[in-house]
């Protein structure tokens, strides 16, 4: 064990050897999202109606039994036997402290996080904390679970002065603790001005280092991490730093430019795109972390026969994108270890009490495409059409590109703001209706489908991890 730390492009041990971090994000766990647990919606939400419908005291038992079982020594063995070293935990800052009681630190936050990083301490796996949602929401999406589409983080001061205070607070807990790789101190933000991510940052390196001088900070690149190019020559002002990337490509997902054959122009394209988010680090000789990226899969249950065949194809995608990472020696950490069966390295069986109850209900959503995540919208496009064309015939052009475009394109907005949240809020208490008339031991079972037992394993994914994890070694 040796902390680790940045110099220059490299991740380094004590000793000053390189090590190279291969793992996965253990995402919707503490920061849960809708598309890994099958729910509506955003997190916040669907604690409040499940709280209003089953009670307090039995809505905090499901959620604590699901924190628990969602990653056990079990989880932690089969993570360490692919040969995978590193594990990315988000987290919500609604573990740490609540909105209307606010800098008042939530011991209850550190019962599972410091109990899956002793976990994963314990078999020889280093973590990064990667703070996922900040109050106000930092970014446009779901994950930073805010409700709506607008980062009011970057509007109010004391939105960011709390994030400040918490990481301050993080720091303390966690600065002996040479099992931590760094910290993420914010999940791709979206500041549209792009100037105060900067000064944001300026400020909570100097927070985080005036308590622990020694850890690694990894700073996300602006617009869900993927421009630096107004970031200028802050960097200096930051040691023992790396950058964040997220480096997911659209061949990899539903909406496709194109079939994915691995063409050589394909595959420079896939090149081009990874080497634009990190062209500001290699400019400057900074060290690059690729903080998410990995294909979607398809789904016996929703595409049929075609799901192995739009499977091989996301495979491919998954090989060609670990080649150019391997040439260049990269750290990363891919999206996802654990969900219900669409990004998983392991998924929870569809025999499970959780999705037994929930099959209809995941069917509609998916139907719905009310996530946004990969979302197949193709059975209700024709519903959002006309909202659509009414924005065309409308907007002149030259109005219609709003931050985050071009990630967001108009079709997105559109999408984001009609399916994803309008239609989405009406079925939060559906899903929350689920759970009426349950038993604390049947809450038990339905958080238990969860457990790494209860799951089944993405053995190509899995593989294809391990075998470059051993060609990069």
């Amino acid at each position: 064990m040796s902390l680790l730390k940045i110099s220059g492009t490299k991740i380094v041990d004590e000793k000053g050897n390189e090590t190279i971090l291969r793992g996965a994000g253990l995402g919707g766990w503490m920061n849960m999202e809708n598309f890994i647990t099958g729910y509506p919606g955003c997190e916040h939400q669907i604690r409040e109606a499940l709280t209003s419908t089953i009670g307090q005291e039995k809505s905090d038992f499901f959620f604590d039994r699901f924190l628990e079982y969602f990653f056990t020594e079990a989880d932690a063995e089969f993570f360490k036997s692919l040969e995978l070293n590193c594990i990315r935990l988000p987290f919500n800052y609604r573990h740490f402290e609540d909105d209307m009681n606010p800098r008042v630190l939530k011991e209850s936050g550190f019962k599972h996080l410091d109990r899956v990083i002793d976990l994963c301490a314990k078999h020889g796996i280093y973590t990064i904390l990667d703070l996922h949602t900040a109050p106000g929401g930092q970014n446009t999406d779901w994950h930073a679970d805010h409700g709506g589409h607008i980062a009011n983080f970057w509007n109010h001061k004391d939105f960011q002065d709390r994030v400040l205070w918490l990481w301050g607070e993080l720091a303390k807990h966690y600065k002996d603790n040479k099992w931590i790789a760094g910290y993420n101190p914010l999940n791709e933000p979206t500041d549209s001005k792009h100037t105060r991510l900067v000064e944001f940052y300026d400020k909570v390196y100097n927070v985080i280092r005036a308590v622990d001088p020694d850890h690694a900070i990894f700073f996300d690149g602006n617009t869900f991490a993927s421009d630096f190019s107004h970031f200028g020559d802050a960097h200096k002002n930051w040691e023992n730093t790396a950058y964040s990337i997220h480096d997911y490509s659209s061949f990899g997902f539903p909406a496709a430019p194109e079939p994915y054959v691995g063409s050589e122009e394909q595959k420079r394209r896939l090149k081009r795109s990874y080497e634009k988010k990190r062209e500001w680090m290699d400019q400057r000789g900074l060290c690059v972390w690729n903080g998410e990226w990995g294909p979607v899969y398809a789904r016996k249950q929703y595409e049929g026969e075609l799901t192995d065949k739009i499977n091989s194809v996301r495979y491919h995608v998954l090989k060609d994108q670990l080649e150019i990472y391997r040439q260049a020696r990269l750290s990363w950490s891919i999206w996802l270890y654990k969900d219900i069966g669409f990004q998983g390295m392991v998924h929870v069986s569809l025999d499970t009490p959780y999705m037994k109850l929930f099959a209809d209900f995941l069917a509609k959503k998916h139907r719905l495409a009310i996530d946004a995540w990969g979302a197949d919208d193709s059975a209700v496009r024709h519903i959002y059409k006309p909202l659509y064309d009414h924005v065309i015939e409308e907007i002149p052009e030259k109005y219609r590109s709003l931050y985050p475009a071009p990630v967001w394109k108009l079709s997105d907005r559109v999408g984001r703001i009609s399916r994803n949240i309008l239609i989405s809020e009406f079925m939060i208490q559906e899903w929350a209706d689920h759970f009426i008339g349950k038993s604390e031991e049947e809450l038990d079972a339905i958080a238990a489908s969860f457990k790494f037992e209860n799951c089944l394993h993405r053995d190509e994914l899995n593989t294809i991890l391990t075998e470059n994890a051993k060609a990069s070694a």
